[in-house]
């Protein structure tokens, strides 16, 4: 079993376009995972947003009061350094789950538990299931909360856990080069890099080219919306050749690709899309990459 993950060094890219499109060409002993779980959004391309995500993910902890218990000391609003806990009232925003109140509270019950505790706390949400594309899975984190790096990997997990004769596993990652991004990387055996035309582009595909060679052996670059700046293109490939880094395709700005996302389409299930036609050699140049020459020699021949 492959494993492809795609990712890019900022936001919006193209890269979940590019990720369903892969789904769509890639046929049907197939699995894949939405590891963007700050703003998941892939089941919309795949118009698979029947998906039940309610599955609770606890992240960490966070400090709960027992009222009944509680004796007014105090202590434990002394003591927060981070202000979480005010008139015997728990803020879970602010609550960084340190427990230090819970060392300093006097109160205790009969079996010696403390007034004000570390308790289980959800942080998000993941589903799994078998759609007409394949076995998916996805996450979302609760807003406002860390730990989404944890959250990838059990994403990850979950769909590992219920793979049965699936040949490839494509991972559409998160953005940017944080701990998602190394949660969605680790352990894959390639990384398609999808950048755009703009200095931002560049300057982020500089910081993600060094980060993925540390987790994946084998990464490749696709430029989106590649005339909006051929000038910056070129940059881009001119820093992947010195970096000798394969650029597989350059995908032009195509606006049906906006309706057809918006109607829970691919790019390449448009008739004709300059970028669906872009796009599918992108994913005929990456099977040697990924699969070695002769299985997809093989493949052909069959």
């Amino acid at each position: 079993m492959k494993q492809l993950v795609i990712l890019s060094g900022k936001g919006g890219t193209g890269k979940t376009t590019v990720a369903a499109s892969f789904i769509r060409l890639a046929g049907q002993r197939k699995a894949f995972a939405d590891c963007d779980v700050d703003a998941p959004n892939l089941h919309l391309s795949l118009a698979a947003d029947g998906l039940q995500v309610n599955e609770p993910y606890y992240g960490y902890q966070k400090a709960s009061l027992d009222r009944s218990l509680c004796q007014e000391c105090g202590r434990c609003e002394q003591y927060c350094r981070f202000g979480a806990i005010r008139e015997y009232t728990v803020n879970e925003l602010f609550c960084e789950g340190c427990g230090v109140c819970e060392i300093v509270c006097p109160a205790r019950d009969a079996t010696g538990r403390p007034a004000i505790r570390l308790q289980d706390y959800i942080t998000g949400w993941t589903g799994v299931a078998r759609t007409e594309h394949g076995l998916f899975s996805t996450g979302r984190l609760k807003m406002g909360n860390g730990a989404s790096g944890k959250l990838v990997t059990t994403v990850r997990g979950n769909l590992k856990e219920k793979i049965t004769a699936e040949e490839l596993v494509i991972i559409d990652g998160s953005p940017g080069t944080g701990c998602p991004v190394m949660a969605s990387v680790t352990g894959t055996d390639f990384a398609l890099l999808v950048t755009e035309p703009t200095l931002s582009g560049l300057h982020d595909l500089s910081r993600i080219i060094p980060l993925v060679r540390r987790f994946t052996p084998h990464c490749a670059v696709c430029i989106n919306r590649c005339d909006q700046s051929r000038r910056l293109a070129e940059r881009i490939e001119e820093y992947c050749t010195k970096e000798k880094v394969p650029v597989l395709g350059l995908i032009p700005f195509d606006p049906a690709v906006v309706s057809a996302v918006n109607s829970g389409r691919t790019a390449v299930e448009l008739p004709g899309s300059p970028a669906g036609l872009a796009i599918r050699t992108v994913w005929q140049r990456l099977q040697p990459l990924l699969f070695g020459e002769e299985k997809v020699k093989k493949e052909k021949e069959k």
